[in-house]
């Protein structure tokens, strides 16, 4: 008994690397990939119901529109310390919490008898929502060999493409009995992935570190400079993701064409995703990310030109290119982005990861406040993709001067050993 228990102290404290002889292992991921559609769907199921929640709640539809932003605002405010405190933690443990804490707040908003209770809900769920985020993409950093990380990142990321394809269609049609069932269900499905996880993930725990050691990287400015980047491409895409049914709806007068356009941009996301994550396996996170940008940008001069085109059929056409392309690029910078994030600070994975959640949301949020501004001075919906290409094109020189920072700094490797240097049993 002294020898099992010596055995397991030592047990306790060694560090393995991940098997790098061992392939992407789907049948572990499947459970965080469903995880993260949970999560993903439920915004956009909660955007496309906001009439209906306003109308039920006896609230004003601006007062419903606050639900979206108190989880946005929760999120990129508690990611980052939920992050650094449970990063110590096993991870298992953590991914577990942190989706029953999400599936709890989003059945108190389902079941919610006044606005102030829905409110809470919306706070408790983006609680679990934003630490789910952290600790799922830094479990996955750990657990797969560094040359499967690509394909096994997209394939988890997935899970919030799939809900960026479905989230709004999904949402109209089980909404219309009632805006409290499309909620329900949401929940379900995180019940499904909770027990998934519970019975398939392997226990996982970091490397020993302290505090102060995890919130270390904070102090680098190229980390701080690679954060922004995420917040550039996201203050671009929300500039006119957020307003287009405006940019739209002279060329689709139907409602019906404009679903089909967000779908087709959803599946558009998937497809970056999927294929960024394979070249990122083959090459730098920094090329392929360079690439993802710089097609970005030559896209939205492309929509801004195609809005100009006289024939409505012709501006049809080419408005569903520019979206197809658009959602390639937003679905494909995620994996090289948070791939690159990771190997400048592998010790803090969880508190990067976390981190670059806040930088998004906050890049959500500042370009749907940038085209609202652009509209409001008299802009009209057709120079939105002018104003983010204005957007990216600060941000891709950013993104190079933070690449040849860390290159000359020290040269990062995508296998750094220490983000390696978990334990799996």
């Amino acid at each position: 008994m002294p020898q099992a228990a010596e055995r397991a102290e030592s047990d306790a404290s060694s560090v393995t690397a991940p098997d790098t002889q061992r392939g992407v292992p789907y049948r572990v991921l499947i459970w965080l990939a469903v995880a993260t559609f949970t999560t993903g769907i439920d915004g956009y199921v909660l955007a496309g119901l906001l009439p209906d929640i306003a109308s039920d709640l006896e609230v004003t539809a601006a007062a419903a529109g606050q639900l979206v932003a108190a989880f946005a605002l929760t999120s990129a405010l508690a990611g980052p310390l939920l992050g650094a405190l449970t990063s110590g933690w096993e991870q298992r443990r953590t991914i577990l919490m942190a989706l029953a804490t999400f599936i709890l707040g989003n059945i108190l908003n389902a079941l919610a008898p006044t606005y102030a209770v829905a409110l809470g809900g919306r706070v408790v769920a983006a609680l679990g929502g934003c630490l789910l985020g952290a600790a799922v993409t830094g479990y996955v950093v750990h657990l797969v060999a560094p040359q499967h990380r690509g394909r096994a990142l997209s394939f988890v990321l997935g899970g919030w493409m799939t809900a960026t394809a479905l989230g709004v269609p999904v949402g109209l049609i089980l909404g219309q009995s009632s805006w409290r069932l499309p909620l329900l269900m949401v929940s379900v499905v995180g019940l499904a992935a909770l027990t998934g996880i519970a019975l398939r993930l392997p226990h996982l725990r970091y490397p020993s570190t302290s505090l102060a050691e995890r919130l270390r990287p904070l102090a680098r400015p190229r980390l701080v400079g690679g954060l922004l980047v995420s917040t550039g491409v996201l203050c671009a895409s929300y500039t006119c993701f957020t307003y287009a049914v405006l940019i739209l709806q002279p060329s689709h007068p139907a409602s019906w064409m404009i679903i089909v356009i967000m779908c087709a941009y959803g599946l558009a996301s998937m497809a970056g995703n999927a294929v960024t994550g394979r070249l990122v396996d083959r090459f730098s996170p920094v090329r392929v990310l360079t690439v993802v940008l710089a097609l970005l940008l030559v896209n939205s001069l492309f929509g801004a030109l195609s809005l100009t085109v006289a024939a409505p059929a012709a501006v049809a056409v080419l408005s569903l290119v520019w979206f197809l392309v658009a959602g390639v690029g937003n679905g494909g910078h995620a994996v090289p982005q948070q791939t690159r994030l990771a190997a400048m600070a592998p010790a803090s994975v969880p508190v990067v990861m976390a981190l670059n959640a806040s930088a998004i949301s906050l890049g959500s949020a500042l370009g749907g406040g940038l085209g609202g501004v652009a509209l409001t001075v008299g802009l009209g919906p057709a120079h939105l993709p002018l104003v983010a290409a204005g957007v990216l094109a600060v941000t891709i020189p950013l993104h190079l001067l933070v690449a040849w920072s860390a290159r000359r700094a020290d040269r990062v490797a995508l296998g750094a050993p220490s983000a390696d240097g978990a334990r799996l049993s």
